[in-house]
């Protein structure tokens, strides 16, 4: 699709001419106003929420949004996943841009396993408590969620909402879902996760279906499949931050274990440490 022009009234708001041009600096920059929103949103009960905007579609967060925005408050018949305000935008302008960025990948380990040892309601109340959990604690990190799809849940550290430091924040919020499920407690975790963690350049943006029914705002390239290629190789109670996060996170977790790692698709082994919490832990990374 060519670089659409902007209408008027959004060349004036975001100062840029393009479709394209204003995604760029949507997701670097962000806007005050909708990151103020945005988190305010996200520490209202409860999920789903909208991926963009936070919105909460049920409980008592969405009722009283509902009295403030109306139907904007509403979740979209035609993609569950937004509000009916961002589900307009997205398929109106879609369009994205390279940046970087820091993505986090988690999920169950030995899913399978688990399944096979419980009543399928019992798994899925496990889950959907797994589900809980994870996205409430990315969400108060200014992350993105991606996606969920079976034992997994993919976030999104964008500049423009989790700010410059957004390797920094993504490391520590790889710590906090590790704690969230019971890692560092004395009765140990209450289902078993990895974590992993990498930063580099990647096309992020929306991308809409057919006639605009449909779209979906994710993020697209190598350094995402790294990502998830990380995740699928860390083992119960880990986090594997890469060699390019830790470096641009400015962090120093002292001791970590170092750990290289032959990735599909790569020449080259992948350099990561290993983070772990502990009951006698003093502080988050």
């Amino acid at each position: 699709m060519p670089n659409q022009l902007l209408p008027e009234k959004l060349r004036r708001r975001f100062q840029v001419n393009t479709v394209d041009e204003m995604w760029h600096k949507y997701l670097i920059e962000g806007n005050v106003r909708t990151k103020h929103w945005r988190h305010l949103y996200g520490m209202l009960p409860s999920n789903p929420r909208c991926v963009v905007c936070n919105t909460p579609f049920e409980g008592i967060g969405s009722v009283l949004l509902r009295v403030i925005r109306g139907t904007l408050g509403r979740k979209s018949v035609k993609n569950p996943r937004y509000c009916t305000g961002c589900h307009f935008f997205t398929t109106q302008f879609p369009g994205g841009a390279e940046i970087e960025l820091t993505m986090l990948f988690v999920d169950v380990r030995g899913s399978t396993t688990i399944a096979e040892t419980m009543h399928a309601t019992e798994f899925s109340h496990l889950m959907n408590r797994f589900y809980e959990a994870t996205i409430n604690s990315l969400v108060q990190a200014d992350a993105f969620i991606d996606k969920l799809v079976g034992d997994e849940v993919t976030a999104l550290f964008i500049p423009g909402y989790a700010g410059k430091e957004h390797a920094k924040r993504a490391v520590q919020a790889g710590g906090d879902l590790l704690r969230v499920t019971g890692y560092g407690k004395s009765g140990g975790p209450w289902i078993p996760i990895g974590v992993g963690i990498h930063t580099g350049i990647a096309w992020v943006g929306s991308i809409a279906g057919a006639s605009g029914s449909a779209a979906d705002f994710t993020a697209l390239g190598d350094n995402v499949n790294i990502a998830a290629r990380l995740a699928s190789k860390a083992g119960a109670g880990e986090v594997l931050i890469s060699d390019s996060t830790y470096a641009a996170s400015g962090l120093d977790l002292g001791g970590l274990e170092q750990r290289p790692l032959e990735l599909k698709g790569k020449s080259e082994p992948t350099g990561v440490r290993v983070l772990r919490v502990s009951g006698n832990e003093g502080k988050k990374p």
